[in-house]
C-alpha cells in the first residue's frame, strides 16, 4: 500500500509541476537573454517536447519501481527517477522563461507511459532494464537532434539539453551493466514509432 500511495503521489506531483530540481539548472545565467520571435517559438516547441519526455520518464520509472520486487532494482529506478525529476523541473522552468506552456496532453502521455512501464516491469529484471536502456538510448539520440535544431543563441536551452543527454547516457549504461537484455528489433521499432507520434503531437499541442 505504501508503494501504491508513493506512486500516486509521484503522478500528482509530476502532472501538477510540483517537482523541484535538486541540482542547479544548467545555463541559468543565460536564461534572460532575449530571442527573436521565430527562434523563441522553435525553442519553446522543442522544450515542450522535452518536457513531455520527462513526464513519460517519471511514469516509466514510477511504474517499473512499483512492479518489481527486487529491492536493488527499485533503488536503481528511484535514483534515476530523481535525476529525471531535475530534467522535468528544468524543462518546465525553461518553458516558462520562453513564455510558453507544457503539452495539454500530459495526463494522456503519463498514463500511456505508465502502462508500458508496468508491462516492462512485469516481464522480469532483464527485460525491464533492457527497456530502460533502449528508452534512454532513443532519448539520447532525440536530444542530439534537438541540439542540432535549437538556435545557436539559445544558450540556456542548449545547456539544459546537453546535461540531459549526459544523464540519459549514464542511465542507459547503468541499466545494461545491471543486466539489461537486448530487446528484439520489432520492439525497438515499435518504441521509435510511438515516440515519433508523441513528439510530433507534443510539438504543437
Amino acid at each position: 500500500m505504501d508503494r501504491i500511495l508513493a506512486c500516486a503521489d509521484n503522478a500528482l506531483r509530476t502532472l501538477s509541476g510540483a517537482h523541484v530540481a535538486s541540482r542547479r539548472c544548467p545555463g541559468a545565467e543565460a536564461a534572460q537573454a532575449g530571442l527573436p520571435s521565430a527562434e523563441r517559438q522553435l525553442s519553446a516547441a522543442l522544450m515542450r517536447v522535452n518536457h513531455v519526455g520527462e513526464i513519460c520518464a517519471q511514469a516509466l520509472y514510477n511504474a517499473q519501481t512499483l512492479s518489481t520486487t527486487d529491492g536493488h532494482l527499485q533503488r536503481q529506478f528511484e535514483a534515476a527517477a530523481k535525476e529525471e525529476s531535475d530534467h522535468l523541473a528544468w524543462t518546465r522552468r525553461r518553458l516558462h522563461e520562453l513564455g510558453d506552456r507544457p503539452s495539454l496532453l500530459n495526463p494522456l502521455w503519463y498514463a500511456g507511459a505508465f502502462g508500458i512501464g508496468l508491462l516492462a516491469g512485469s516481464l522480469g529484471p532483464g527485460v525491464s532494464l533492457g527497456f530502460v536502456a533502449e528508452t534512454e538510448h532513443q532519448v539520447e539520440r532525440h536530444l542530439q537532434s534537438h541540439l542540432d535544431r535549437l538556435p545557436a543563441t539559445d544558450h540556456a536551452s542548449r545547456a539544459i539539453v546537453q546535461q540531459m543527454m549526459e544523464d540519459e547516457a549514464r542511465h542507459a549504461s547503468d541499466a545494461l551493466q545491471a543486466g539489461g537484455a537486448s530487446l528484439p528489433a520489432p520492439v525497438k521499432l515499435a518504441m521509435r514509432l510511438a515516440a515519433k507520434m508523441m513528439t510530433t503531437t507534443a510539438h504543437h499541442v
